[in-house]
């Protein structure tokens, strides 16, 4: 798979965020969560604005350009939220944090802006550069896309669900274009033509299994290995903010299903979809294992919620075994395409007869 060059128009416009930031956060008018959803939305809007206007070639060319570039602008705004919430700058997105989103102070809204700050960010600009030289970035789109699917529905899941429901404010509204914006680019991106044309189905059995047991684990199953596993191995499962127990739940409905898929596919030849769905669930766990393992440690997390230190090897090496599964998977579609290529339909056999 080739990789794009980054856009370098896209980066520069980006970075724009620091300065932004910084500059309101010392604004004493922002200290109200309406006047705070108003000026975040107004932001946005002088940022589209702004980028169609330096882009206009490109976004006739794909409209997914001015997609991407605002969100590679609030991804530097999500990686300074999560290095102030851990300590590294001050002075940036506190008053966001404070007034916008304070579920974002969480492990979890913390990993999620590490993940989108720079996976997702690095992303953005590898496929606004494909758009600007008229190159496809069909398979980042479909892991980008596997990933943010997985984000935005596990964290709006959880707000709702966990102990921070009751503390949304009007910015909480600002997340609908996020969730419509992709379910768009995801229509366009599998839609592109495809590129032309050393998982094996025991790893993704494994997987399932594993998928399945974390799934019953959450559901308060009465084994006593589920007993075991989430007080002794990862009590981050219990923990009321919810977020952990809503991925466990996604993935036991929707990626335990799609292991089972895949296995028959990586046995049957001629299974057309697989390369496709191995990208955009690749994407998925992995944006969910990071926020899930640096959850699990973080010091946001109640000492009681936190991965025992005697258990740290058993809980690293299952989950990035697990997390490793399907980019193996991926990475065999990739680089062994013709195993999935449906054979050409064969004519009717020429049947000669003889003249008598």
């Amino acid at each position: 798979m080739d990789i794009p060059p980054l856009a370098g128009k896209i980066a520069a416009l980006s970075l724009g965020a620091l300065p932004v930031s910084y500059a309101l956060n010392h604004v004493s008018a922002l200290s109200h969560p309406l006047a705070v959803a108003l000026m975040s939305a107004l932001i946005l809007g002088v940022l589209f604005v702004a980028i169609y206007s330096l882009s206009h070639g490109e976004i006739s060319y794909d409209p997914l350009y001015a997609v991407f570039a605002v969100f590679a602008f609030t991804s530097v705004v999500d990686l300074m939220i999560a290095l102030q919430e851990d300590g590294y700058v001050v002075g940036f997105m506190e008053f966001y944090t404070k007034e916008g989103e304070p579920y974002l102070r969480t492990a979890h809204g913390v990993f999620i802006c590490y993940w989108d700050g720079t996976v997702h960010y690095l992303l953005y600009l590898a496929m606004a550069g494909a758009i600007r030289r008229r190159k496809r970035y069909r398979n980042l789109g479909l892991y980008w896309l596997g990933s943010f699917a997985m984000s935005i529905l596990v964290f709006l899941s959880g707000n709702i669900l966990g102990k921070y429901s009751s503390e949304f404010r009007p910015s909480f509204f600002l997340t609908f274009p996020y969730v419509l914006a992709p379910c768009w680019a995801g229509m366009k991106v599998f839609n592109q033509s495809r590129a032309p044309p050393s998982c094996t189905p025991t790893m993704l059995i494994l997987a399932g299994f594993f998928t399945l047991f974390r799934g019953l684990v959450v559901l308060d199953c009465p084994m006593d290995a589920c007993f075991v596993y989430i007080y002794q191995y990862e009590p981050y499962l219990r923990d009321p903010v919810a977020y952990p127990k809503v991925q466990m739940l996604m993935c036991m409905f929707y990626v335990l299903p799609f292991y089972g898929l895949a296995t028959y596919a990586l046995t049957f030849p001629g299974c057309s979809w697989l390369p496709d769905w191995a990208l955009v669930f690749a994407g998925a766990i992995g944006q969910a294992q990071f926020s899930h393992m640096g959850a699990s440690m973080h010091l946001r997390t109640p000492f009681t919620y936190r991965v025992p230190e005697d258990t740290w090897t058993c809980f690293f090496l299952c989950n990035l075994l697990y997390a490793l599964g399907p980019h193996l998977l991926a990475y065999r579609c990739l680089r062994w395409p013709a195993f999935f290529l449906q054979p050409p339909p064969s004519g009717p056999p020429a049947h000669h007869k003889k003249q008598q």
